[in-house]
């Protein structure tokens, strides 16, 4: 089993990282049911930091003894595509549906039709609009910290000056769209003299993410700096700078796993991420507690996760804790990790 930051303690003792914000001791609370059924659907199956949250949730599977924890989602991050797993699940009896919402519109239908056949939904890594069709969001950290972070990462790396550009992930998702936001925020309120050139969008595919990184190049030859926030789109990127050689800074959220080599070669300085195990393992338990009828969405509701206790905030909202900043100080380590 891949270490995490909930069960390898002696790690985050010495780190001083990956502390999980809104925390408190845990109650007294009835176990889950054993024999659970858990769908777990990523946005896209063929992507690292979803092998990564996987691997939470399957710990977590474990320890509530579900009877299956299926791992089952698209090859492209749309949320049509995702419509199809979440029928599956709803055609096989899952009692319980854990997923990142690549489309935060287009799968609603689909979860109302699951909810109405008696299944939990949790959303975990990226949210719906419409809260009322899903229990819990176990989400990162707030839009609003996670966007402020990564303007404050490239503007070090810049001057405090310049051209930026966003290298996205799809358009219509909902985490990366609150992001962006919050980046604009940031920027306005603080970076006077950085301005942003564009946002592209790579879809979540390391090639058009590779393709959308050149065309920015192409498109700003005096661009400074490319936020990139998804790990397909910034791990695309490094290469690209790596095999063809630019000047521009990268930053954005990564895998410390694939980013290392880019951190160590000097292609990246820094980059940043939470962990994803830690929000698949969370995300789980809280589906689990909810097909269990020990959960129900309420402002200040709790639940318990490795032997923590998580409270909802509105619309029941949970967050992990701030993005942690990786560079060569610490990326062999975490690398070691997720």
């Amino acid at each position: 089993m891949v270490k995490t930051s909930l069960a390898t303690k002696a790690v985050a003792v010495a780190l001083g990282a990956l502390v999980i914000a809104g925390m408190t001791a845990m109650p007294a609370q009835a176990a889950p049911k054993s024999g659970l059924k858990i769908a777990v659907i990523p946005k896209a199956i063929n992507n690292g930091y979803f092998t990564a949250w996987n691997k939470g949730a399957q710990k977590a599977c474990k320890e509530v003894k579900a009877s299956a924890c299926k791992y089952m989602g698209p090859t492209t991050a749309t949320g049509p595509a995702q419509v199809a797993f979440i029928n599956q699940a709803i055609q096989q009896g899952y009692n319980a549906i854990v997923i990142s919402a690549a489309d935060q519109n287009a799968i609603t239908p689909a979860l109302k039709k699951a909810i109405a056949r008696g299944i939990c939904i949790v959303t975990s890594d990226a949210d719906i609009t419409d809260t009322k069709s899903r229990t819990v969001a176990v989400l990162p950290a707030s839009s609003e910290r996670i966007g402020a972070a990564e303007v404050d990462w490239i503007a070090s790396q810049i001057g405090n000056k310049g051209k930026v550009a966003v290298l996205s992930a799809a358009a219509t998702a909902a985490n990366q769209n609150a992001w962006i936001e919050a980046m604009k925020r940031q920027l306005a309120a603080k970076y006077p003299n950085i301005t942003l050139a564009g946002v592209y969008y790579g879809d979540d595919d390391a090639t058009k993410s590779a393709q959308q990184y050149n065309q920015i190049l192409t498109e700003h030859p005096d661009i400074a700096g490319i936020i990139s926030p998804t790990t397909v789109g910034i791990r695309a990127a490094a290469q690209e700078k790596k095999s063809k050689g630019s000047s521009v800074a990268i930053t954005g959220l990564g895998l410390p796993s694939e980013m290392a080599p880019y951190v160590l070669d000097g292609t990246v300085k820094e980059f940043g991420l939470w962990n994803p195990i830690d929000l698949g393992y969370v995300g789980t338990m809280a589906a689990a507690e909810c097909a269990s009828g020990n959960l129900k969405q309420a402002n200040g509701a709790k639940f318990t996760a490795g032997g923590k206790s998580y409270a909802q905030g509105a619309n029941g909202v949970v967050y992990l804790g701030d993005p942690y900043k990786f560079d060569k100080s610490n990326i062999v380590t975490f690398s070691k990790i997720y």
